[in-house]
């Protein structure tokens, strides 16, 4: 039955980015820097900060936009609450694991802020953080878009508190050479594995990343209460207790 739905997964991927290839190489303007030390063909879900297409966002996001497009930040926080502001930049990752370290014990959630970016790095940042058993949280006001949300899986316990903005949509190829159709389909295939692989292993339900998959890189697909619930993107008391 998985193995069924991942392999449409991989179709519809195909699909999306043989469809939005004239858009997705207008967006370019919307990747962070990229790394130099990067391969040049990282995939990466650009920092998303839309005016509510297609649908409108839940809640109101309260950042400065102009903050939130900034390489991102760690601020600690009392309770034990580490603050990621900021969109997630090829070398976040390492930022946030050297960030981790120097708190030692101290950091008890991850409290994220963020339009999304690189998706290796949301990757690397999310199994850090089950790795060390940490929480997350969406707070009101916040956004968590893009890659964000994969970043949020990794909590043990995972929250989106009311008037929280938390949207999704697809990847694209974040190289500023134009790939050709058949490089970009063969990177949308592996991207869609890997965070497939990784989000299933954080107990997330596949309906998530179709979400996703449905929905343009330059759009957001806005996440109800419910569906979040329903992709366990959230947890309750008894979920967070099954986790992995």
């Amino acid at each position: 039955m998985m193995r069924a739905f991942f392999y449409g997964l991989l179709a519809t991927a195909v699909v999306f980015v043989l469809i939005d290839w004239r858009t997705i190489s207008t967006q370019a303007a919307l990747v962070p820097a990229t790394d130099p030390a990067s391969p040049a063909s990282d995939p990466v879900l650009p920092p998303a900060l839309t005016t509510g297409e297609p649908e409108d966002a839940p809640g109101e996001v309260k950042t400065d936009p102009d903050v939130l497009r900034q390489a991102i930040r760690f601020e600690l926080q009392p309770g034990g609450v580490l603050l990621a502001k900021g969109a997630i930049d090829p070398g976040a990752a390492a930022r946030f694991a050297t960030e981790i370290e120097a708190r030692g014990e101290y950091v008890k959630v991850v409290s994220l802020d963020s339009p999304g970016g690189s998706v290796g790095d949301a990757l690397a940042m999310s199994k850090l953080i089950r790795e060390r058993q940490l929480n997350t949280l969406v707070d009101k006001g916040a956004l968590c878009a893009s890659s964000c949300p994969i970043v949020l899986s990794g909590g043990v316990e995972r929250t989106a508190a009311e008037g929280a903005v938390v949207g999704v949509h697809q990847v694209f190829n974040g190289s500023r050479e134009k790939l050709s159709p058949e490089m970009a389909m063969s990177e949308a295939q592996r991207t869609t594995a890997t965070v497939t692989r990784h989000l299933d292993a954080m107990g997330i339900k596949p309906g998530l990343w179709q979400r996703a998959m449905e929905t343009a890189p330059d759009r957001l697909a806005y996440l109800s209460v419910k569906e979040m619930r329903d992709f366990a993107l959230t947890t309750g008391a008894e979920a967070a207790a099954a986790a992995p």
